[in-house]
């Protein structure tokens, strides 16, 4: 017989199962059913992992814009070529053409 088996059919075989079982139990609780558990670890895990490349993908947006502005607010030419192109902007004395699709 293993060591195992021989506790567990020994002379404190009561004890080694109450043991056991009270050890499984807590497993149990501790893995799956508490406030603190495992899987809300895991879970946490995961969106903190997803944050943080959210975050480096912001940061990397923010690097873009802040070149882009730097880049209007040091010609006023391009400047006021980004208005007319996003915003449709014209000058005075521009000529406007409508072309219907």
């Amino acid at each position: 017989m293993s060591k195992i088996g021989k506790l567990w059919n020994g002379p404190h075989k009561g004890f080694y199962r109450y043991a056991s079982v009270l050890t499984a139990v807590m497993l149990v609780f501790i893995l799956f059913l508490s406030n603190d558990s495992l899987l809300r670890w895991v879970k946490s895990l995961f969106e903190l992992r997803s944050q943080k490349s959210e975050i480096e993908y912001l940061r990397q947006e923010n690097a873009k814009l802040d070149l882009k502005i730097q880049q209007l607010s040091d010609e006023t030419d391009s400047l006021e070529q980004f208005a007319r192109e996003t915003f449709l902007f014209a000058a005075p004395a521009d000529d406007v053409f409508i072309v219907e699709e």
